[in-house]
């Protein structure tokens, strides 16, 4: 599956066109719909959302990997948690034990607090909800839009009793393995991307397998500098030259949110603007790059009028070796998108 091969897929609030989970998935796979991520979740569970860089899919098959991080939150809580009482994360979980899976909506008995933060809620609940899905003691069962159904995790997956927590090495060895999975080519940078602390290990884990004869070092011209590693079928298998399709890629595509790597294989460094004053922007709010076979050509500023049934574009600006020789074949694409963000629910 899609989440599998890419290790995980993150989520974002950002709504201004479809929101980044799904186009990430629809860029892989033309034919996808929304109703396949909910199948997935709620349905065949074969996914959970859990934090990764950020809060993401991740398969299912992986959950065992970051129970020793929900341990870490159990044992010591981030302070955004720490106004949590016992007695209050008690009464969440009592109730969705007793009642069945609820969202923030069906708490209706909370008495309101002014917010903290602008992201914070006026209910106590909310954060109680919060911190037992970091613990583990709750999954997010369901999601429509942002809106999340919270469940208890062990009745959601149907277990008698939870897997065994991965060793240290053992998840070490599981980010080496995904990021070989999804990126075919990796750095210590690209393994370990936002978690710098986990280098020293990752390098010993990297050059055992080197020494095994199961990774390869790899010299990229003109960047000798910095390390990369390759599976010897990995460079059996690189195709001599991409084909010629266009694709629409998130700010948030696993391709786009590694700015470094981005700029060393495609030689382009995007902007994201969605938080940059109107006046300093230079790509637009949410602007998409383009890749177009193996170059990214163009970023397009895009937003969804979904009242009037048109996908509008905002900006279009041409990045590298792009030029208005490209037009056609983007705009083709830019075709195919606009269907896909229109689409009739589920």
């Amino acid at each position: 599956m899609a989440i599998r091969h890419l290790g995980y897929v993150q989520i974002d609030t950002i709504n201004v066109i479809e929101r980044c989970h799904h186009h990430i998935l629809w860029t892989r796979i033309p034919d996808y719909r929304r109703k396949h991520l909910h199948q997935a979740q709620s349905v065949d569970k074969r996914v959970f959302e859990y934090w990764t860089h950020a809060l993401s899919y991740v398969p299912a098959e992986d959950l065992r990997f970051f129970l020793p991080a929900m341990r870490r939150h159990r044992d010591a809580p981030k302070d955004w948690f720490g106004t949590v009482t016992p007695e209050e994360l008690r009464k969440v979980l009592t109730r969705i034990r007793d009642d069945g899976p609820l969202t923030i909506r069906d708490i209706e008995d909370d008495v309101l607090v002014d917010k903290d933060h602008p992201w914070a809620s006026r209910k106590p609940s909310k954060r109680a909800l919060q911190r037992a899905f970091y613990t583990g003691d709750l999954t997010i069962s369901a999601r429509s839009g942002m809106l999340k159904t919270y469940e208890l995790t062990a009745r959601h997956f149907g277990w008698t009793k939870p897997p065994r927590p991965a060793t240290a090495r053992q998840v070490t060895d599981y980010l080496v393995g995904r990021a070989l999975r999804s990126q075919g080519l990796v750095s210590l940078d690209s393994i370990c991307h936002l978690e710098p602390r986990r280098k020293p290990e990752v390098r010993a884990a990297i050059e055992a397998r080197v020494g095994a004869g199961r990774l390869l070092p790899v010299t990229i011209e003109g960047c000798a500098k910095i390390e990369h590693w390759a599976e010897p079928q990995a460079i059996d298998d690189l195709p001599h030259r991409p084909e010629e399709a266009v694709h629409l890629l998130s700010p948030f595509d696993p391709l786009v949110i590694q700015r470094k790597r981005l700029r060393l294989f495609f030689g382009y460094e995007h902007r994201f603007e969605a938080y940059v004053p109107r006046d300093k922007r230079l790509l637009g709010y949410f602007a998409l790059p383009v890749l177009l076979g193996d170059e990214i050509v163009a970023a397009i500023d895009l937003k969804a009028d979904r009242e009037k049934g048109a996908l509008l574009v905002q900006q279009w600006s041409w990045v590298g070796k792009g030029s208005p020789v490209h037009k056609a074949p983007i705009e083709e694409a830019l075709d195919r998108f606009a269907a896909f963000q229109l689409q009739a629910p589920d």
